[in-house]
């Protein structure tokens, strides 16, 4: 191995135990070189990753030692600044972009909306209804906890997870812990988003590979299942189930009290998926029509225009998208093939690796728009049973990622560390994945 130096021009060669060490005087460091391994190789070829992999660790330290999420994720931006050596400049025009792009405008006006609403239906008593209602209808705390936050999780909006979270902390009262409760509004509000074409990822992904939306919905309903399997067994089953309240004697009544306790939230999401109305134009609608139906006064209200607007979701989602639109301007997730392609395992297993960092990184929208087509030109047979299987990995690595602004307003709900909401997603998705593997080789076997 030779170096030319600019000064001196001379060589220097030490061994030591097999292991060639060049002094490089100039520079005052040393290149190692064991059996053809150079530093400066490995460097060139990982060195991207391990920038990454830096961030993440320090973040979650950050959050391990009690740092607020936004300031964790704040000093992630910054790291990623430094160590990916993006001009200040840039990165402070990044920033700015981002904090004007009509993303999180859209963000936060939808969930300033979903803030109003759930005041409003609150201050009526229609969410506790909807309670009672439900205990009367399945008397189960664990249906209440499960089927109502999937029932709101239809509804397109990050600010969906405050109605949600509401209606969890009812069901389980004090028999989970408030990090359990987290979890459990969390996981359970994101199970529709996994399939129903009320998202823009799964209508994106069905565009760009072809596959008919019926058949991937019916090939993730065993998925679903799992999904809500697994979210049973891990925490909801610690949820007595009696609700303490008699059973139910007219469930016709009930039922109508239940439609009559959330047809805000049913209208909205009828308007989003029948006429493609977009979130914050019908629920806007939704907040005025109810107004009158419920007889509303402008002495009521009025103090909804400002507490619907809590500082600190303001705050977390600007760092978010800031964070991630650092991250999607380094690239690192293009060479993310790059990094898994020479691992020893199926094709269909590198690209499930490929989705599930990439989205932990810039979640599910650019990892499904850069590698999607890849991945369904190099795999033999791409299909349906390849989309179930990539879309649920993209799933499953949004429910831990720190660029998905839900989580932070689900621990921002609970007033819970983010960290421990990721610890007690890591085991059910871990689960999931091993599960979901076998489903696709099953799958493959009939289509």
């Amino acid at each position: 191995m030779k170096l030319d130096f600019t000064r001196k021009n001379a060589i220097l060669k030490k061994y030591f135990i097999g292991i060639k060490s060049i002094k490089m005087q100039t520079f005052g460091w040393r290149l190692l070189d064991l059996d053809g391994f150079s530093l400066m190789t490995f460097w060139a070829q990982y060195g991207e990753f391990i920038k990454l992999a830096l961030i993440f660790v320090a973040i979650i330290i950050l959050l391990k030692f009690k740092i607020p999420l936004s300031g964790a994720i704040g000093i992630g931006a910054v790291l990623t600044v430094a160590l990916y050596g993006i001009p200040v400049l840039d990165s402070l025009m990044i920033a700015g972009k981002s904090m004007i792009s009509e993303a999180t405008i859209m963000v936060l006006l939808n969930c300033y909306l979903i803030t109003f609403l759930q005041r409003m239906m609150e201050l009526r008593g229609h969410l506790d209804l909807a309670q009672r209602s439900l205990s009367r209808l399945f008397n189960s705390r664990r249906v209440n906890a499960s089927i109502a936050p999937v029932f709101i999780g239809l509804l397109p909006s990050p600010g969906a997870i405050f109605i949600a979270g509401s209606m969890v902390d009812t069901a389980c009262g004090d028999y989970i812990s408030k990090e359990d409760k987290t979890f459990v509004a969390s996981y359970f509000r994101h199970i529709p988003e996994s399939f129903l074409p009320t998202y823009s990822s799964i209508i994106l992904a069905c565009q760009l590979t072809g596959v008919q939306m019926g058949a991937f919905v019916l090939g993730m309903v065993p998925m679903v299942a799992c999904l809500m399997l697994l979210g049973y067994l891990f925490y909801l089953r610690k949820v007595p189930k009696e609700t303490g309240e008699a059973a139910s004697t007219d469930k016709l009544a009930d039922l109508q009290s239940l439609c009559r306790s959330l047809w805000t939230i049913a209208v909205i999401i009828l308007l989003i998926v029948v006429l493609n109305v977009p979130v914050y134009i019908a629920t806007v609608g939704v907040i005025i029509v109810y107004f009158f139906t419920s007889r509303f006064t402008w002495q009521e209200i009025k103090l909804f225009f400002l507490s619907a607007l809590e500082a600190r979701i303001v705050i977390n989602t600007f760092v978010v998208m800031i964070f991630k639109d650092l991250l999607t301007h380094t690239n690192v997730i293009t060479a993310l093939p790059g990094l898994f392609e020479a691992l020893p395992i199926p094709s269909f297993l590198v690209f499930g690796l490929i989705f599930f960092v990439g989205t932990i990184v810039a979640g599910s929208t650019a990892i499904i728009t850069l590698c999607l087509p890849m991945a369904f030109a190099a795999v033999s047979g791409a299909g349906m049973p390849l989309m179930v299987f990539l879309m649920s990995c993209t799933y499953a690595a949004m429910q831990i990622s720190p660029t998905h602004l839900c989580l932070t307003l689900a621990c921002e709900h609970f007033k819970t560390d983010f960290g421990a909401l990721v610890k007690r997603t890591l085991p059910v998705i871990g689960i999931f994945y091993v599960i979901l593997t076998g489903y696709y080789l099953l799958l493959n076997l009939f289509f």
